[in-house]
């Protein structure tokens, strides 16, 4: 990443910071907050993105999460384009310099304390840098180095502005042209202890104040990563935010399998890239024929994506194909993950020495059990995915708290997003190849342990704890015990997993197929797979583990058993007053559950290993395992 600079534009520097170009849609997207070696900078919107006209677009295609996306983009007054709907970030390189060199960000905040006497001072009184600091002058003899203020403003909407420490050390007070202020921090960093201060008046006022609800001004609705004349009218009043905290921005990425739907191959086919451009405006059968007759790859392209002959298909089902691709089919006719578990579902035997076709994105094959390696018999069976693409793409962000996703990995239309873009109609996305098995547990054994009265019973109290996070009228769906042992149950295999499948543990991910039992499609499955971009991804280790899955249910079974937190661990309530708000877990921490955050998909949230294994304190009846596989 770059950082737009006054003079430095025929400069020949490295980049200011690098970050993996799968962080732009997750910890670092636009608008995030990030602390370089010596800046602190904000991530620029997608308007200044900016690509090399020399190269072709990255570009990445996925009908399915498009089409589902779509309505969540337009709530924000955009429209994705069909042909090119996501982008991977431009890529810099350190020994290059010009306007295509990476991303480009804004210097954030603009308030910066002197290290040496703690003065407060704006960038504009500061003059340039020397070297890689600002300078305070101090008194006539000394200077101090200045560094970027920890503290800035938002409102519950992400919008984002400095924190008004003038307006805020003098709000009880007489006010003066607060040219002498002062941030002074004790030894513990708590909020009692960081006080504001104006010598020019001798006022001062704890930054605790700032943490109460009502106390700062109204948001001006600034969005700096979009732009200076990107402020919107905004009626909340802003909250004090530590750049670096937790809460500071929660990407809402949503994410796709690229699987082969049944009945849809053929709009697939005239999506993809090679035939997009040839087809997108031959919305009638006569401009089909004609390029068919003028075009032979675009016979031999839909052969070779649907599998199937291009005489199969007449000249209006593909022009019928066009228009649906333009709009006319706004979402999938099932949810993400359902339509991804019938895919599963449909997976054939394993063959002795079958290899994935190359042109293939998706192939999966169901093992099959031996005498030597039966299958537990909680299982159904396990599918060993051999290829397969996820496509991830960002839709927004908030700020102060997280988006949480329903059971399809899809979020309520109700969210209040903050934009990535004023007028861009594509999304920063990211693809992974890569390798996983899935584990689908026999529908009438889970729904058995569901009912179970200390089941039920502990769904009351991890019910009760979602409450008092979302409140009991307002926010996402209780996902339900069956959900919290599939999801702690995957956190414990991916650990296992990691000792053995070649893999780190942070290059793995998960996929929790979860519908209740009243659903049309009941699920219970999970989908552990290679989580990293790059060239790790097929190395085939985590197939094999598939063939071992009673070892790792074994290991699993005893990593869970006891934590090195026990007692605390295993007595936690997700319903009791709890400082820590850990209010959507149950026996859940870091010494037993938790795992790399980019691992998880709900942010090592919703999880209790007391519904998989027997803990200390709890009803042995709580755990789907009752002894060791």
């Amino acid at each position: 990443m770059t950082e737009q600079k006054p003079g430095a534009k025929n400069q020949r520097r490295p980049p200011d910071g690098r970050i993996r170009l799968s962080q732009l849609v997750t910890t670092f997207g636009p608008g995030a907050m990030v602390d370089l070696v010596h800046d602190a900078v904000l991530v620029s919107g997608l308007d200044y993105w900016r690509y090399d006209a020399k190269k072709p677009l990255p570009s990445l295609e996925e009908p399915r999460l498009r089409e589902r996306v779509n309505p969540r983009v337009r709530a924000l007054g955009l429209t994705l384009s069909t042909d090119g709907a996501f982008r991977t970030g431009p890529a810099g390189k350190d020994e290059s310099s010009g306007p295509w060199n990476g991303i480009q960000v804004a210097e954030f905040p603009a308030w910066f304390v002197c290290q040496r006497c703690r003065a407060l001072s704006h960038r504009k009184s500061l003059g340039d840098k020397k070297g890689d600091r600002y300078k305070h002058q101090c008194n006539r003899s000394d200077s101090g180095d200045c560094v970027p203020v920890r503290f800035v403003a938002t409102c519950k909407d992400g919008h984002l502005d400095e924190f008004p420490w003038n307006w805020f050390v003098h709000q009880a007070g007489e006010r003066c042209d607060g040219k002498d202020l002062f941030l002074k921090e004790g030894a513990t960093g708590d909020f009692t202890e960081i006080i504001v201060q104006c010598r020019s008046c001798n006022q001062q006022r704890s930054l605790a104040d700032a943490r109460e609800d009502q106390v700062l001004p109204d948001c001006k609705g600034r969005r700096p990563w979009l732009g200076h004349q990107a402020d919107v009218p905004c009626s909340n009043k802003l909250h004090l935010l530590s750049r670096t905290a937790s809460n500071a921005y929660f990407a809402q990425t949503m994410s796709a399998l690229s699987i082969p739907e049944k009945g849809r191959e053929l709009q697939t086919a005239v999506s993809s890239p090679q035939l997009w451009p040839f087809l997108k405006n031959a919305t009638s059968a006569d401009k089909v024929a004609t390029l068919r007759s003028m075009i032979d790859a675009i016979n031999s392209s839909i052969a070779a994506i649907t599998n199937k002959p291009a005489s199969d298909y007449s000249d209006e089902e593909i022009a019928a194909a066009v228009n649906g691709v333009h709009g006319g089919q706004d979402a999938p006719r099932e949810g993400l993950r359902t339509a991804e578990f019938k895919q599963f579902l449909m997976a054939r035997n394993e063959q002795p020495g079958e290899i994935p076709p190359a042109h293939e994105t998706f192939f999966a094959s169901r093992l099959i059990p031996t005498d030597q390696q039966p299958l537990p018999s909680c299982l159904a069976d396990v599918t060993l995915v051999k290829k397969l693409r996820r496509v991830s793409a960002q839709v927004g962000f908030t700020r102060l708290s997280s988006p949480v996703a329903d059971l399809q990995g899809e979020y309520d239309d109700s969210t209040q997003l903050a934009a990535l873009t004023l007028a861009e109609s594509w999304l920063p996305a990211t693809e992974i190849l890569g390798e996983g098995i899935l584990l689908r547990f026999r529908e009438d054994v889970v729904r058995a342990w569901e009912e179970r009265p200390a089941v039920v019973e502990r769904a009351t109290a991890l019910l009760e704890g979602f409450h008092k996070k979302f409140g009991n009228l307002q926010g996402p769906l209780f996902p339900g015990p069956r959900y919290f042992m599939l999801h702690s149950l995957s956190h414990l295999l991916m650990t296992a997993m990691s000792l053995e499948c070649g893999y780190s543990a942070a290059s793995l991910s998960e996929r929790i197929y979860c519908a209740p039992a009243t659903d049309s499609t009941p699920m219970a499955a999970i989908l552990i797979l290679t989580g990293s971009s790059g060239s790790e991804g097929t190395l085939g280790g985590l197939i094999e583990q598939g063939r071992r899955i009673n070892h790792h249910l074994r290991r699993a079974y005893n990593l869970a058993a006891l934590c090195s937190n026990d007692p605390v661990c295993a007595s936690h309530e997700p319903g009791e007053n709890d400082h820590t708000e850990r209010f959507l877990e149950g026996a859940a921490c870091h010494g037993c559950l938790y795992i790399a955050e980019p691992s998880c998909e709900k942010f090592n949230s919703y999880l209790d290993r007391a519904l998989v294994v027997p803990v200390i304190g709890k009803d042995p009846a709580l755990a789907f395992f009752g002894a060791c596989p």
